[in-house]
């Protein structure tokens, strides 16, 4: 059978979720594993900078590269930085992909095929736009390789482009065409732990007749401000030198100095310059007992540079609600943040991007607080320029998502 290329359809429906706390037995946050000890064999198209490879890492899982690829060359050189990957597994343009060797060898394969063919951002041309069409090589992969699961991630906008019809010739190629059943929904990603307003479908594809329900959503504990660098200013922490001082045998005995003392001790006008007073300990990461979420990160902290700054110029753009065609409502730090745009490079208006103000200063969000934004740990190592990195936050999946999809689906048991 060949792909199909229309079909007139009747209007989709998206099945509304329901609201969950975490104490529930069956929320997917409170799940554990079925078989942890087993290897998944992963494989990706659109790698992009590997969200799906960060979720199995954060989870801690078994898992091995089958294959992955990217056309974008910046993509390649951030995914190779940060990954376990030789170039005899890697394809940079799906077109000329043979995935037929790959038969029986992945468990599950992710992709999300450039979005900007049906994304409100963009001009919506569907598969009038050659990056609509990248969507057939995506199901010529699933149907050549045969994962037991496949997860396809795009923009919310995909649903409701050309009446529905667009969407529903997706949903029959990889039903009719790939002989796989399907679950979609539009999730969020501020619903699974994220501070950030982006949704996206989500289909999940099962070679074998599966029953499953997507994982619901848990309560929000965290704002955008808290995945900041300038929460605390690098020059206040000590370096070793100071550590050694402060923490001596000596200066404890003494009382010079004490540590997450709960009375202060007395103030003195020089302390901040021989070490004495009072000091509070930071644990690091990999010294605390990793749990779910983001208590197993302790973000690296810095001082903002000034480039982030906006200059006075700058500032009153963006801080502009806009032309007579094109108005938005204006705001700078938000709780939680608007969806990261693959172009915020360009620093859009604070009514579509993220601005934040810090010591009465507004500035864009640094690539790694994107990155963060996204779900990626400050040990994700930033190899690309900035422009690139904006870019490549704003394309990928939110990696908290992706950890509540892998759980919901007990993806262990697809493994060997």
């Amino acid at each position: 059978m060949s792909v199909p290329n229309t079909i007139s359809v009747p209007q989709y429906r998206v099945t509304a979720m329901f609201d969950s706390g975490t104490t529930d037995n069956n929320c997917w946050a409170n799940r554990v594993f079925s078989h942890p000890e087993k290897k998944i064999r992963l494989a990706t198209s659109f790698s992009g900078i590997g969200a799906i490879e960060q979720a199995f890492l954060r989870l801690g899982l078994n898992f091995e590269i089958v294959f992955a690829g990217d056309i974008d060359a910046k993509c390649k050189q951030s995914y190779f930085a940060n990954y376990d990957i030789t170039e005899e597994q890697w394809h940079s343009d799906i077109h000329s992909m043979d995935a037929k060797p790959y038969l029986g060898k992945v468990d599950i394969f992710v992709g999300g095929a450039p979005c900007q063919a049906f994304s409100v951002v963009g001009k919506r041309k569907g598969f009038e736009d050659t990056r609509g069409t990248l969507f057939r090589e995506f199901a010529r992969v699933v149907k050549e390789c045969q994962p037991k699961v496949f997860i396809f991630e795009n923009v919310k906008g995909l649903l409701n482009h050309d009446g529905g019809n667009t969407w529903e010739v997706m949903r029959r190629t990889f039903e009719d065409y790939c002989g796989y059943h399907i679950y979609y929904k539009v999730l969020n990603s501020k619903d699974f732990g994220i501070p950030q307003h982006r949704e996206r479908i989500f289909c999940i594809g099962f070679k074998e007749h599966t029953k499953f329900e997507f994982p619901i959503p848990i309560p929000l504990e965290y704002r955008m401000y808290d995945f900041l660098e300038d929460t605390i200013a690098s020059k206040y922490f000590l370096r070793e030198k100071g550590i050694k001082f402060v923490t001596s045998s000596k200066n404890r005995k003494k009382c010079y100095t004490q540590i997450n003392g709960d009375i202060a001790l007395c103030q003195k006008r020089n302390q901040q310059f021989n070490w004495h007073g009072d000091f509070v300990f930071h644990p690091q990461a990999e010294n605390e007992p990793v749990e779910e979420g983001w208590d197993e990160f302790v973000f690296d902290v810095h001082e903002v540079e000034e480039k982030y700054y906006l200059s006075d110029k700058v500032a009153k753009y963006v801080l502009t609600p806009g032309t007579k065609n094109f108005r938005t409502t204006i705001e700078t730090d938000l709780d939680v943040a608007r969806p990261l745009l693959q172009s915020m490079h360009k620093m859009h208006r604070a009514g579509v991007d993220n601005y934040v103000t810090h010591s009465g200063r507004i500035r864009k969000l640094t690539p790694r607080e994107c990155l963060r934004l996204m779900g990626f740990k400050d040990s994700f190592k930033i190899v690309v320029s900035d422009t690139s990195m904006y870019q490549q936050a704003g394309n990928s999946i939110v990696v908290d998502v992706l950890i509540a999809l892998l759980k919901q689906l007990d993806i262990t048991q697809y493994g060997i």
